[in-house]
């Protein structure tokens, strides 16, 4: 009696470890479910294996196809008894097949196949799904999709018949894993809803949480990445009420739904914070995943060193845990980093080659495809031509790849097929997979058809292979809705338009170059951003975080410092910022400007175009003028870039200082000397652009968007508009309406403590009398948003700051804390023509592509044709001046470029541009 007493207890006690630590694994904490299954074995009589080696580890690596989440597969049921616990077979069977997923998980994963060898032999009939199903979980972790396929597959419908509903969830879950990785988004999604389904019915959140996880994961796979964020939310607050554990699992797959936008840097942090997560968790899989993850983010970065180092560590932490097919995928990375890198060509091609073999035999054709053309672009930047070719079409089920020629050998030039007259065809490649292959896949494969047809010297199929390249990134932009999203896109096509640009520059034709420069740079501008989300958690952390800028406009007079009022506002910024992320695109876009149609606008206003480019690290310039299309080649890029930034950092020393003399006139020397540099690198095609027109349309590029064009001497007293490519000027030009002169639907707006704003805005509104006036305690946020909406003119003397780390969070001051470029976002019609007479506001990020961000950016975004704007402080009495000079300008008729070219002739401390339509 008392052997069966003690029996009941210890089964007891060894049932509750059991459920505990399923808790533990289902929170993402397989050190603490190892713990307590080795407890209740202990109880049960039964000597675990010692604890094998830790597995180890440091930080951050690519985007893979792998990501969703996946659930430990344990049996949740119970059962009393009285016989002696060690002849309990059922018991002991399930505490081994949860202790061989925990190990696994620690990186021990010889140990738990081992482990769950074991369990299926002590399993009685009943609960052999349960190991088939623990068996698949283990296969897939390790990133072998066609055996965990095959266990699940026998798992789910023995479960089906007559087993426990959440094992059949947590089947269905990890079977949607599968089905992910394979590419096969139909059956994810199902087996995800089903999972979620039963989830609900048997009352396990969970498990619910991860389904709608995999679901949202389905959404990013089919490249709607709003939809897949917007997902990851809801999951997110789930998963901070039921399962916080599963917090870095999500942070990684919003990591890779941020990359498939551009977003390499937001990808970092958010990779960072999985990372070390992964790290105290001590989920090596996933901590290795995401060093694969941090990987591809350097190299969409141009990191490459790091790219390959972040995936070499990947990939050894790979092989430790047993994972060989993460380590092939971890190895791909490495290769892809060599390959930009330019390190041993051949190499890579042969080693991509043998990789894409093997995943070709593992059913992973995405990562096949990918290693293939690795191989070919690797063969293609050797020299190799007719091996590059054979590979472009051979499959990757051939034993060998195409031998590549000595390298003594001069590179063959062939004809499309990839083969001489009467060589034996390769094995053709299997048909390629369309819907639901990855666009980074889509984008390599345009990338590598582009420089194997231009290394043949057939430039037309080159140059028709990055255009269906750039048209694949269009239709991916059209369905994102930020400004942020919009110009992040750009980063994903910079090879294929670099490859594009030089191959319009070796056809020699200025006005095809002039046509694939606007194809290359600023693309966002054609798409009109989503209305800014209005909902009640935006609104409260706008709300908050005007109230904390107040706080710290306080501080900042007051000589104080909060540092955590600043990280309080950076976590507001962010929540609003994601928010925005969540916006669907409208689809709308505008049709690239033709030449002749930019040509005949110029001709019509007297003006001539000056387009810029850094092609290769060298500054081009393009001139319009005439009729005709000039190609100037001007100098390195560089030393002009850092002339500009020096010009700025000067412009700025200076600005409404009382400076002692000595150190006035090193600055003003020091200013000279950056326009003599700037003048000097341009001055030909300027002077070229000037001999037949009054005016110039300016197209900077990259850090030169920061130049104040004005202040070069053979540009003084020029009319001068500044515009993010010959698109968007030609857009605003059309879009432009006539000055209303008596000001009735204008509106002047004062900020705060800004000594000349009340009279500045006073004196103007004697020159528009009927416009409408807030200052003082009228200029709130909310009030200036009204009377922008739909007004043709608005002014603003206020205090600017532009946010380098957040520009969608530049600013004005008004009275009851920031107006921000998000705000505008909220606008139906934003004002057609705006000055901006407050310092910085005229700055903005310049990401890939010439893609812009920043105030002044905004307002040209949401419809706004001409903007008039600082690039860096401006003596409060020469902006008084200048604007009082420019409004007298536009009121008696003058255009905004021609207004602003006479109110600030003469004087050299005058940074606004006007940018827009002019």
């Amino acid at each position: 009696m008392r052997d069966s007493r003690r029996a009941g207890t210890v089964r007891e006690q060894a049932e509750r470890l059991h459920r505990l630590s399923v808790e533990a694994t289902d929170n993402g904490r397989p050190a603490l479910a190892a713990r307590r299954l080795r407890r209740a074995l202990a109880l049960v009589g039964w000597a675990t294996p010692a604890n094998g080696p830790r597995a180890g580890g440091s930080t951050a690596g690519g985007s893979t196809a792998g990501g969703s989440t996946v659930a430990g597969s344990t049996a949740g049921r119970a059962s009393g008894g009285s016989a002696l616990v060690a002849d309990d077979d059922d018991l002991l069977a399930r505490l081994l097949t949860s202790l061989a997923h925990a190990e696994a998980e620690l990186g021990r994963s010889e140990l738990g196949m081992e482990l769950l060898d074991e369990a299926q032999r002590r399993a009685p009939a009943g609960e052999l799904a349960i190991v088939h199903a623990q068996r698949g979980l283990m296969h897939l972790r390790m990133g072998s999709s066609t055996q965990a396929l095959r266990e699940l597959d026998i798992a789910a419908p023995l479960l089906q018949l007559d087993g426990d509903r959440v094992e059949l969830a947590r089947v269905l879950l990890n079977r949607s894993v599968i089905h992910i990785a394979t590419g096969h988004i139909r059956q994810a999604r199902d087996d995800a809803r089903r999972s979620a389904q039963l989830a609900h019915t048997h009352d396990h959140p969970v498990l619910a949480a991860k389904a709608l996880h995999n679901d949202g994961y389905c959404d990013l796979l089919l490249g709607d990445v709003p939809a897949a964020l917007s997902v990851f939310a809801r999951v997110e607050r789930l998963y901070q009420d039921v399962n916080p554990g599963f917090l870095p699992v999500l942070a990684l797959d919003r990591a890779r739904a941020l990359l498939a936008v551009g977003l390499t840097d937001e990808a970092g942090h958010t990779l960072d914070q999985a990372i070390d997560g992964f790290r105290r968790q001590r989920l090596m899989q996933d901590y290795a995943e995401a060093e694969l993850a941090r990987a591809q983010c350097a190299l969409d970065a141009g990191r490459h060193a790091e790219a390959r180092d972040w995936a070499r560590r990947a990939e050894a932490h790979f092989r430790r845990r047993g994972s060989a097919t993460w380590a092939r995928r971890a190895e791909l990375m490495r290769l892809r980093s060599d390959l930009a890198r330019g390190t041993a060509p051949r190499s890579v091609a042969r080693r991509a080659w043998d990789l894409a073999a093997r995943f070709a035999e593992l059913g992973m054709p995405d990562d096949g495809e990918m290693a293939r053309l690795v191989s070919v672009r690797a063969l293609i930047a050797a020299g190799h031509l007719t091996a590059a070719a054979s590979t472009a079409t051979a499959s990757t089920a051939t034993a060998q790849p195409p031998s590549p020629p000595p390298d003594v050998s001069p590179p063959d030039v062939l004809p499309l097929d990839g083969l001489p007259l009467g060589a034996p065809s390769p094995p053709s490649r299997p048909g390629r997979r369309s819907k639901g292959e990855p666009l980074d896949v889509r984008l390599m494969r345009r990338l590598a058809e582009a420089e194997l047809a231009g290394a043949q010297g057939r430039r037309g199929q080159a140059l028709r292979k990055v255009r269906e390249g750039l048209a694949l990134i269009d239709s991916h932009r059209g369905r994102l809705g930020s400004l942020d999203m919009l110009t992040g896109v750009a980063a994903l096509g910079a090879d294929l338009a670099g490859h594009g640009l030089r191959a319009a520059l070796a056809g020699g034709s200025p006005r095809q170059v002039f046509a694939w420069s606007e194809r290359c740079r600023a693309q966002a501008f054609r798409f009109r951003p989503t209305r800014a989300p209005e909902d009640e958690q935006t609104a409260e952390a706008l709300a908050e975080l005007r109230q904390l800028a107040q706080q710290m406009h306080a501080d900042e007079a007051a000589g104080r410092r909060r540092p955590a009022l600043r990280r309080r506002c950076l976590e507001l910024e962010q929540v609003i910022r994601e928010r925005g992320w969540q916006l669907p695109g409208v689809g709308e876009r505008l049709a690239p400007a033709p030449v002749a149609a930019v040509q005949e606008a110029l001709a019509e206003d007297g003006l001539a175009m000056v387009s810029l480019l850094n092609v290769g690290g060298g500054l081009l310039a393009l001139v319009l003028v005439d009729g005709r299309c000039h190609l100037h080649r001007l100098s390195a890029y560089e030393p002009v870039a850092e002339a500009a930034r020096r010009l700025a950092g000067d412009l700025n020393a200076q600005a409404g200082r009382n400076l002692r003399p000595a150190l006035k006139a090193v600055i003003e020397a020091s200013v000279q000397r950056q326009l003599g540099v700037l003048t000097g690198a341009l001055g030909a095609p300027l002077r070229q652009a000037l001999s037949g027109a009054r005016g110039i349309v300016l197209i900077p590029t990259m850090g030169l968007s920061a130049v104040p064009w004005g202040l070069l001497p053979t540009l003084r007293g020029r009319p001068l508009a500044v515009a993010p490519s010959a698109l968007v000027w030609l857009a605003a030009r059309r879009a432009a309406e006539p000055f209303v002169r008596d000001g009735s639907s204008s509106v002047l707006v004062a900020g705060p403590d800004l000594e000349h704003a009340d009279r500045e805005i006073e004196r103007l509104g004697a020159v528009h009398p009927k416009a409408r006036t807030l200052r003082g305690e009228l200029a709130t946020v909310s009030a200036t948003l009204a009377a922008l909406d739909g007004a043709s003119f608005a002014h603003f003397a206020t205090h600017g700051h532009h946010e380098r780390e957040n520009v969608l969070f530049s600013r004005l001051d008004l009275a009851d804390g920031p107006l921000m470029a998000h705000d505008l976002q909220r606008l139906d019609r934003t004002p057609g023509h705006v000055v901006l007479s407050a310092c910085d506001v005229g700055q903005a990020v310049v990401r890939a592509g010439d893609e812009l961000l920043g105030f002044t950016a905004a307002l040209l975004y949401l419809g706004t044709s001409t903007v008039i704007s600082s690039l860096t402080r401006v003596p409060d009495a020469v902006a008084e001046q200048v604007m009082m000079a420019y409004h007298r300008g536009v009121a008696l008729g003058a255009s905004p470029a021609d207004a602003l070219a006479a109110a600030a002739e003469g004087e050299p401390a005058c940074t606004f541009v006007c940018f827009g339509a002019g």
